[in-house]
């Protein structure tokens, strides 16, 4: 059955890559003193693995492949129903309650969902065999149980001009050579999800390219460790309060997200590994489907994380002994209100799911444009209630050396306890919590990922002014008014 276990996974992560972090070349992370502001990122990739071993899991996290016939973690599924659409988003927000933060393991299962359609219908019409080797690629996917990360966002250099019009065109990346055996690539990918801790990357245009933009219309799969690929490590709030003795100051010590800043220095990519190559009518399609799956993901993991936020609000209050004010019950009551209104988006966008001429499933894509627009304001409104429940305490605590300190110690731990019966200690964990929730490295992915993942909330508005059938809706109107 080709499913790692979590230790499997460390181990098969652990290759030299060329990796710079705070100035610093590394090459073997994990045994680098940074480690420690990498591992918590790494654990969240190796819970996706604990629960796929997890009987009361399995069905949520495992699925069977429609290539091989054997037992997957669903974060390699083709979808081939609306119920699997369903599942992905129930399986994402278990993933969220059960860490807290970005996971990322979504981009990369979202563009290979989009890939097998669109890789399809090229085929179809210039009669390449694109579908053919993405099946392959896939299939190697799955029996190895492999992460993949999911690149699209180019630098994209002056804003105001084509991709072909820039003075650097490398702020594109794009076909750069080519012989008989494959292309050369150059260029760089930026907000990378987990690409340290990905085996494999499949790229992809980020944005719909027009005649003369050729070049740069081009997807592929690459291991993340293959000559001539530079990861730079993303700086986040409070992350090297990881780096400090103990772990209170941190907030959630166990698991964190990662982004990285991927350059490609002429990548040399073998020709059964290219999924496009030039086809520039189908690079907004990728675009658009990719972006449509992606956005139904965060009614899944968004909506997990947000879980976690409201319970840690809502102990907090107990704990501050206010959870019997009105006032109080209420903020708690619309955190949920505005959680569950994602949660339904995320599950209404896949109810409505359809089947491709691929044979795959896609979801409804206004709907997931819905979803999508509705988490870049309802987690920063979660976060702005847990922040009001919690008081303006979190943000002014002293440290953890403090509160250890034999002298100062005791008088902190003295003038921080609240109720009978409530430990000062856990008090202090659920405050740096949601710190770290609301404004530390956690907030990256889930305030201000909200806000950009998938595409800024212009992005949204775009599609859904495209997808809203603003045409059928006037008709309606003349159908009962007898308007010719």
């Amino acid at each position: 059955m080709p499913l790692k276990s979590p230790e499997e996974y460390v181990e098969s992560i652990k290759r030299e890559v060329n990796l710079y972090m705070f100035g610093e070349k590394i090459s073997e992370f994990w045994k680098h003193p940074n480690f420690k502001i990498i591992e918590p990122s790494m654990n969240t990739v190796s819970k996706i693995y604990e629960l796929a071993q997890m009987d009361e899991y399995k069905h949520l996290m495992t699925a069977t492949s429609h290539l091989t016939g054997e037992t997957i973690n669903r974060f390699t599924l083709i979808h081939q129903s609306v119920e699997d659409l369903i599942n992905k988003v129930k399986m994402q927000r278990l993933v969220g309650q059960q860490t807290a933060c970005c996971f990322q393991r979504c981009v990369g299962f979202d563009t290979a969902n989009a890939l097998w359609s669109v890789t399809w219908e090229m085929d179809r019409k210039y009669g390449t065999n694109y579908h053919k080797r993405f099946k392959n690629y896939w299939i190697e996917v799955q029996r190895g149980d492999l992460m993949v990360a999911g690149s699209m966002t180019d630098t994209k250099g002056d804003r105001g001009r084509r991709p072909n019009n820039q003075t650097d065109p490398d702020q594109y990346l794009h076909i750069v050579d080519e012989d008989d055996n494959g292309i050369i690539v150059r260029g760089a990918k930026i907000h990378q999800t987990g690409f340290l801790n990905s085996h494999r990357a499949i790229i992809m245009p980020t944005l719909r390219l027009r005649p003369g933009e050729e070049e740069y219309a081009v997807s592929f799969g690459v291991n993340t460790n293959e000559k001539g690929i530079t990861m730079i490590y993303g700086r986040q709030s409070c992350d090297t309060r990881k780096m400090e003795e103990g772990k209170l100051d941190i907030g959630n010590y166990k698991y964190g997200g990662q982004e990285i800043f991927v350059i490609f220095d002429d990548v040399f990519v073998p020709h059964d590994q290219i999924f496009m190559k030039g086809e520039i009518d189908f690079s907004g399609e990728l675009v658009n489907r990719f972006a449509g799956f992606h956005r139904q993901s965060y009614g899944g993991c968004k909506v997990g994380v947000g879980d976690v936020l409201i319970g840690a609000a809502s102990l907090l209050s107990q704990y501050q002994g206010v959870d019997g004010a009105s006032h109080i019950r209420d903020k708690i009551v619309e955190m949920i209100h505005l959680n569950e209104t994602l949660f339904c988006c995320g599950i209404a966008c896949s109810a409505q799911g359809f089947q491709r001429e691929a044979g795959n499933y896609e979801m409804d894509m206004l709907l997931a444009n819905i979803c999508k627009q509705n988490v870049t304001r309802f987690p920063y409104e979660i976060g702005r209630l847990a922040e009001d429940v919690a008081g303006g305490i979190i943000c002014t605590m002293p440290s953890q050396a403090d509160f250890d300190s034999e002298e100062i110690g005791p008088l902190l731990k003295k003038y921080l306890t609240t109720c009978d019966g409530v430990s000062v200690k856990s008090r202090y964990k659920l405050l740096r919590f949601i710190e770290n929730l609301s404004m530390g490295v956690a907030s990256l992915s889930y305030k201000t990922e909200s806000l950009h993942g998938a595409g800024s909330p212009q992005a949204q508005r775009i599609m859904i002014s495209r997808q809203g059938n603003l045409e059928e809706k006037i008709n309606l109107v003349k159908k009962i008014l007898d308007i010719k």
